[in-house]
């Protein structure tokens, strides 16, 4: 085997801190090395499936270079050169030496398949985590022209990982995440701005209200604003009067002035309505998508970065996750769907009728008297 020197920057054997599965990668490794035929008992991983890239260069390693014949494997470390030599044009960090340890530390390389088992768990863990993240960052991006649109697509990426994941690792019934929920995101002011125009407009217009059934008080930010759009969607269903006075009163019934609300705050904040109810209704129902990305984005990130969550819990939890965000989409749709454009139906044909020119009645004529 070609002698590398060992460099002191690059130590491969004290990764800081080393997490369990860098141990399982390494006796996977080691076993692979020690009996390169073991290649044939693992499966669902590849080199990018390992959490360091001399891991990785190492596995791409022993899955290309030509094996060994076992008898002369046991008898030499050729083949462990050439495997060293190929994987060093990726890691160039890689020793001899630590080669050499991976084959010492490797407890039974028959166990070659539960160690790969465990690399394949935590890659997808980090698969989960890489997607989550990249939602977040789309909801917050404010360069995209089409934010509701490209969140949607990168949940419908991070759902591709889950059920990926589902698919290496069937859920088992019951199995959520240990891991708390974080909490939610704090509410800005222009949410609060524009749900105050939505409610005042739609007490001003209540027959708009049925147009705009899409929107639920959940959308809303702010508790007495989700309580308000409950009571002007009860009274519009009920066929009620409505008016900032009705509205207040139905609050009062509904308990929720018992906060503290001012009634007369309530009364003027009613009193001012603006454009119309679709476009706040709309807007709300936005807003409540990307927060529900983002709190779908946030609610995973942190269940895949508990590492001690199993892949099915992470399965489950983010499916259940995942399932706000249809809910919201399907409404989305509902809102923003336009009417197909009528087809022109051809005009009918007109069948030729009997002729009435008075050559016809001359040609009648002449036939009856043949």
């Amino acid at each position: 085997m070609p002698h590398t020197p060992e460099p002191d920057e690059d130590d491969l054997d004290a990764v800081p801190p080393p997490q369990p599965v860098f141990h399982a990668e390494q006796a996977l490794l080691g076993a692979l090395l020690l009996d390169p035929h073991r290649l044939d008992d693992v499966s669902g991983i590849a080199a990018d499936s390992f959490s360091t890239a001399a891991h990785a260069a190492l596995y791409a390693a022993i899955s290309t270079v030509p094996r060994p014949d076992p008898a002369e494997h046991a008898k030499n470390t050729k083949w462990l050169g050439r495997v060293l030599t190929t994987a060093l044009e990726e890691a160039r960090g890689l020793t001899a030496t630590y080669l050499h340890t991976l084959v010492q530390v490797c407890p039974w390389p028959s166990h070659a398949p539960a160690y790969a088992r465990m690399v394949e768990a935590e890659h997808g863990r980090r698969r989960l985590l890489t997607a989550a993240e990249r939602l977040i960052h789309t909801v917050h991006d404010a360069s995209l022209p089409l934010p509701v649109q490209a969140v949607l697509a990168e949940a419908d990426a991070l759902a591709a990982v889950v059920d990926d994941i589902a698919n290496r690792f069937p859920p088992r019934s019951g199995a959520l995440p240990r891991t708390p929920a974080p909490p939610p995101a704090p509410d800005h002011t222009e949410a609060v701005e524009e749900e105050q125009l939505l409610l005042a407009t739609a007490t001003a217009r209540p027959d708009d209200i049925d147009a705009v059934r899409w929107l639920v008080p959940d959308d809303l930010t702010v508790p007495l604003h989700a309580g308000l759009w409950k009571c002007l969607t009860t009274l519009a269903r009920r066929g009620e009067p409505i008016d900032p006075v009705t509205v207040l009163w139905e609050a009062q019934q509904r308990g929720l002035l018992d906060d503290g609300s001012d009634p007369g705050e309530v009364l003027r904040m009613l009193a001012e309505p603006a454009v119309s109810v679709g476009h706040w209704a709309e807007r709300a129902l936005k807003r409540s998508l990307l927060a529900t990305g983002e709190r779908t984005g946030r609610r995973i990130e942190v269940y895949a970065g508990d590492p001690a969550n199993t892949p099915f819990q992470l399965v489950v939890g983010a499916r259940r996750a995942l399932a706000d965000i249809a809910s919201v989409r399907t409404r989305w749709q509902n809102a923003t769907e336009t009417a197909p454009p009528q087809q022109r139906r051809p005009a009918p044909a007109i069948r030729a009728g009997p002729p009435t020119t008075t050559a016809a009645h001359a040609a009648r004529s002449t036939r009856a008297t043949r």
